[in-house]
C-alpha cells in the first residue's frame, strides 16, 4: 500500500495572486470539483456531455482535483512570499496534528 503521494506543483508565473483572490479561486476551484464529482456519480442538476464515458468522467474529477491542489499550492506560495510564512514548519505541525489522531502511524 502506497503512504504518500507526492505532486509536484510549480509557483505559477504571469500572475500576482493576493489571499484574497486565492481564496476565492479556490473556492471556484472547489465548486468545479463538486459539479465534476456530481456529473461522475450522476447526481441531479448536472448533466454529462452526451457520449462521456466513465473515463472520461473520472478524468474530469482529477483534473479538477488537480485544479484545487494547484490553487491550494499558490497559496502557500503567496503565505510564504507576503506574510513570511515557514510552510515547513507548519506541515510538521499538520503531520503531528495527523498522528495524534491516529490518521498516520
Amino acid at each position: 500500500m502506497q503512504t504518500s503521494k507526492a505532486i509536484p506543483l510549480p509557483r505559477l508565473n504571469g500572475i500576482a495572486p493576493t489571499v484574497e483572490s486565492t481564496a476565492l479561486k479556490l473556492m471556484e476551484e472547489a465548486g468545479e470539483l463538486g459539479a465534476a464529482i456530481s456529473r461522475l456519480k450522476g447526481l441531479p442538476g448536472i448533466q454529462p456531455k452526451d457520449g462521456a464515458t466513465q473515463e472520461d468522467l473520472v478524468l474530469d474529477v482529477a483534473r479538477e482535483l488537480l485544479d484545487v491542489a494547484q490553487t491550494a499550492i499558490t497559496m502557500m506560495f503567496v503565505l510564504e512570499e507576503q506574510y513570511n510564512l515557514n510552510i515547513e514548519s507548519v506541515l510538521a505541525e499538520h503531520l503531528a496534528k495527523l498522528r495524534r489522531k491516529g490518521y498516520l502511524v
